[in-house]
């Protein structure tokens, strides 16, 4: 098994991931060693248990907070809709679709959610008749501060338990994760 580099001290210097990956491998052979089996991959330590389990809690998190700010309605897993509408307004489904990578029949149902909760409505395309554009309702505009609040909240919890290099290794590692 692969060690970090370094001294045990210096352990704190080194990226997330290698401390992480180094203590997720020496877990798991330990594991492996008691139950004697060639695999011992579905643990809580498996990555992918970890990635579900943090996903989970920080879901949990946001509804929790956005219920306290009146908004119980918007699930957490709205944000794959409102972000990239945050970021740019008035995009077309397939293009909604592609920034917040969910599949067709998805995106049109997690639509009609957001629809139903007055969050986004659907128009024509001025400049193609067949198309609509999904745009934020002056509701999910009145959302958005509550949701960087909370976000920037959330993110100062996190910054309490991790350092900054720690984050930025964190959020490296996500994006490769997303890529897969």
């Amino acid at each position: 098994m692969p060690k970090p580099t370094g001294s045990t001290a210096g352990a704190a210097a080194a990226p997330l991931g290698d401390i992480v990956l180094y203590r997720t491998m020496a877990k798991t052979k330990k594991a492996h060693a008691n139950t004697g089996k060639d695999s011992a991959l579905a643990t809580r330590e498996n990555v992918g248990f970890l990635l579900a389990k943090a996903s989970q809690r920080w879901n949990e998190l946001l509804g929790e907070r956005f219920a306290a700010h009146g908004y119980a309605d918007v699930r957490p897993a709205y944000g794959s809709i409102l972000v990239p509408l945050f970021e740019e307004d008035g995009l077309r489904l397939g293009e909604l679709g592609r920034r917040a990578r969910l599949a067709k029949q998805i995106m049109t149902t997690m639509v009609r959610l957001l629809e139903r909760n007055a969050l986004v409505e659907r128009e024509r395309d001025p400049a193609d008749g067949r198309a609509s554009l999904v745009r934020l309702t002056p509701r999910a505009r009145r959302f958005r501060p509550v949701a960087e609040e909370v976000l920037r909240d959330l993110d100062e919890q996190l910054g309490s338990r991790v350092d900054a290099n720690q984050r930025t290794a964190l959020q490296t590692a996500l994006k490769e994760v997303i890529d897969l």
